[in-house]
């Protein structure tokens, strides 16, 4: 019977070559197959695609092994959520239509068997990068999506490529070290949220750590890490919510 709860986050498809990327997708379509038995409902917390962006009448190409599986499981009654990313918010409806997948814009409380989840991407959340949060807002506000869908698609998608490319190289590896419980801004704001409400399970993406922290004795925050390096994603039975790796990584998760 299938009753569990996947998530999973953070594929950059796309990044940094061709190569790569196809290498990652048919990863991830192994493991959507591996599942497809077991999975209830899944939850894609974001930045999917390095890069997204749908004309009224065009969408990027490739990634078609992706979007033919997550049709067909879609098709097969599992429900499919997706939480835009930073690299992915200019979302229109092209998930609906084709793929019956629900597209959400901010974080959202959901609750399964009695367990509180608050899932989203992550980015924007909690204390400082007060630069980043502005540019979120530009990016965000229609006018600013319109504008780019006057640029046409060869010279759109050959600018964000080249942001997105700038992007990560002025983060580097920062992206890759715990800095904490007092300095993770998500944890921080996890426990911010935590003091007002009764969460049982936070999960999110964006960090690009595999996190799986304690935050109290009934509440814990995972941040998923991603299918670059950890081909990680979390799995809720019911009761228990695991953080796993799909490649054996299990022991690069950080746990407390």
């Amino acid at each position: 019977m299938a009753c569990k709860i996947y998530f999973l986050s953070d594929f950059h498809l796309g990044a940094p070559d061709h190569a790569s990327s196809l290498e990652r997708e048919k990863a991830l379509v192994q493991f959507l197959d591996s599942i497809k038995q077991e999975a209830a409902e899944i939850f894609l917390v974001g930045d999917m695609f390095d890069f997204w962006y749908e004309y009224r009448k065009v969408v990027p190409k490739g990634y078609v092994r992706l979007l033919g599986k997550l049709g067909e499981l879609s098709d097969r009654g599992i429900a499919i959520h997706f939480f835009t990313g930073n690299h992915d918010m200019w979302m229109r409806d092209y998930f609906q239509k084709e793929l019956q997948i629900r597209v959400y814009y901010k974080p959202e409380e959901i609750e399964r068997n009695g367990k509180k989840f608050l899932i989203g991407h992550g980015d924007g959340l909690g204390p400082g990068d007060h630069g980043y949060k502005r540019l979120k807002k530009i990016f965000r506000n229609p006018v600013s999506k319109w504008l780019f869908g006057i640029l046409p698609p060869k010279m759109g998608m050959g600018l964000a490529n080249y942001l997105s490319r700038r992007s990560r190289t002025q983060t580097g590896a920062s992206e890759e070290i715990f800095l904490g419980e007092d300095k993770e801004w998500l944890i921080i704001y996890c426990k911010e949220l935590l003091a007002r409400k009764k969460i049982d399970f936070f999960v999110f993406g964006h960090r690009h750590l595999a996190i799986d922290y304690r935050l109290s004795a009934g509440s814990r925050y995972i941040n998923l890490g991603d299918w670059i390096r950890y081909y990680t994603y979390a799995v809720f039975d019911g009761e228990q919510l695991e953080l796993k790796s799909y490649k054996g990584k299990d022991d690069q998760i950080i746990r407390n």
